[in-house]
């Protein structure tokens, strides 16, 4: 199973790295405070919505098809059940 970090850098941008099997992803995401207000119930942290919206990805297709730097809402647009999906997992 894929090990998700999460380390804030700044400017609504995180840095994200996927530790599989000896192997590791790195990827910056994009989270602004309005994409956690869309996507996330009330009180959750970007790291959280960040943390869960990787193991949405990671369901749908492996760590090295996911793009190495996003915005949040992108997630969307390749996977349309995104938003519903995303609330019911946090």
């Amino acid at each position: 199973m894929a090990t998700i970090h999460i380390e804030p850098a700044g400017n609504s941008k995180y840095h994200v790295s996927i530790d599989d099997r000896g192997k590791t992803s790195r990827f910056t995401v994009t989270a602004t405070p309005e994409d956690v207000a869309r996507f996330a119930p009330e009180g959750t942290s970007p790291e959280r919505l960040i943390h869960a919206s990787f193991e949405f990805l990671l369901r749908k297709e492996p760590a090295s098809s996911i793009l190495s730097s996003f915005a949040l809402p992108v997630i969307e647009r390749y996977f349309p059940d995104y938003a519903t999906t995303i609330r019911s997992m946090l």
